[in-house]
């Protein structure tokens, strides 16, 4: 199967969104710990040390949360553009990771029909992405 770029490069957003929220949701917990007293709020923190920045931490990843679903949406508009069918085949395909065998599934077309309209749509996006 042809890869593009833009398939990377969405797939290494999404992997990115979990990383973040995983990182987001341990910061979020751990300010917890630090707010109850019977945990770890009775303890004194330097300035430099994590536990006072946990609050600037959690922003800065709630700001860099939204901007890379932003742009998640951005590749998801793009896929859009193409209508019908196209954009369904496109979407299953590198959105949502599905089998042409899912896709034809999902469809209602048949297998032969899916390939076949995402090797057109594979020649059309190669020609675009030469040219520009």
């Amino acid at each position: 199967m042809t890869r593009f770029k833009w398939v990377d490069d969405y797939c290494g957003l999404e992997q990115e969104v979990d990383e973040i929220e995983f990182e987001l949701e341990r910061s979020k917990k751990e300010l917890s710990r630090w707010l109850n007293v019977n945990d770890l709020g009775g303890y004194s923190l330097t300035p430099e040390s994590r536990g006072a920045k946990v609050e600037e931490i959690i922003e800065g990843l709630e700001y860099k949360l939204a901007y890379k679903m932003n742009e998640m949406d951005d590749f998801k508009k793009s896929v859009s553009k193409f209508k019908g069918l196209d954009n369904q085949i496109l979407y299953l395909r590198y959105i949502e990771q599905k089998s042409f065998d899912d896709i034809a599934d999902q469809t209602g077309y048949a297998k032969g029909t899916i390939y076949n309209r995402h090797a057109a749509l594979m020649k059309t996006i190669k020609y675009f992405s030469e040219i520009f």
